[in-house]
């Protein structure tokens, strides 16, 4: 059997890029030592997400916009080395629009890059939106990358599952309730929402999932952490909890997705042609 020893990482980041960046270094060095090969970070950990998700709130600049094959991506790729990171970033795109988008690197270079299709509350204000989801290949196995509030969407992931992912990644900056908050993050809704989605997506696609989160606080958002490796059955393997930390754990992945599909299998057994009016495009 090969295993994968893969990780989802709940840490803080913010504006200023060399911190976030000597933060991925030491995430990065440790996952190295611990014999980790898929490293996944936070949505927006280099330069930070939103300080607001709220209508008409006074916002800063904003995340400074990375070419996805400028210097500070090389830069990532780089440190990555042997290991395939996923990490989450605002992108200068070609057509001059900003969009929030997520890229997986190898020492090789750029492996794959996501822009966030799903944008929640006022987040439409500051990023352009992304228009398909892929799947691609790594040396770690075939990957589907997305970022946060695309994971609400079933189709978001069984997208991903169709086109041949064995692994979805999934990165976040997904705080807490924003009215009725808790003081303790553990029994937020929006964090047990933040799980129920991580496990139903990994369930309902039969596929390994990872799911990386901000912690901490930024802006007037504080964010849930919850950082986890989740099996095909939905059994989550390595949990952070509310706090930061990284989430551990080795899976033979080939095995793991046969035998989840063995019996049922859920993307074998579909019935697209059931799930639609007649004349519309089914997933």
């Amino acid at each position: 059997m090969s295993t994968l020893r893969m990780a989802a990482v709940a840490a803080e980041f913010g504006r200023d890029l060399e911190e976030d960046f000597a933060i991925a270094e030491r995430l990065i060095k440790e996952a190295r030592e611990a014999g980790v090969r898929l490293l996944a970070l936070p949505e927006a950990c280099l330069g930070g997400y939103l300080l607001s998700l709220d209508d008409g709130a006074e916002l800063d600049e904003g995340p400074p916009a990375l070419a996805l094959d400028g210097p500070e991506i090389h830069r990532l790729a780089a440190l990555a080395g042997e290991l395939t990171v996923v990490a989450g970033y605002c992108e200068a795109g070609p057509d001059g629009n900003r969009y929030n988008s997520v890229v997986c690197v190898h020492g090789d270079g750029v492996l794959g890059n996501h822009r966030k299709v799903h944008q929640p509350l006022s987040e439409d204000a500051s990023y352009s939106s992304g228009d398909r989801f892929h799947a691609f290949d790594t040396p770690v196995g075939r990957l589907g990358m997305m970022i946060c509030y695309d994971k609400a969407f079933p189709e978001s992931a069984r997208s991903l599952a169709l086109d041949g992912a064995e692994i979805g990644v999934c990165v976040s900056a997904w705080p807490g309730a924003r009215t009725n908050a808790t003081a303790d993050l553990a029994e937020d809704r929006w964090k047990r929402r933040f799980d129920l989605f991580d496990r139903a997506r990994a369930l309902e696609n039969q596929i390994v999932w990872l799911s990386a989160n901000q912690s901490g606080t930024f802006g007037s958002l504080r964010f849930v952490g919850s950082a986890k490796v989740v099996d095909p059955g939905g059994e989550i393997l390595a949990d952070t909890g509310v706090g930061a930390g990284v989430a551990i754990a080795e899976l033979d992945v080939v095995q793991a997705l046969e035998t989840a599909r063995r019996s049922m299998g859920h993307l074998r057994d579909r019935r697209p042609d059931t799930y639609t009016p007649a004349g519309a495009v089914s997933v």
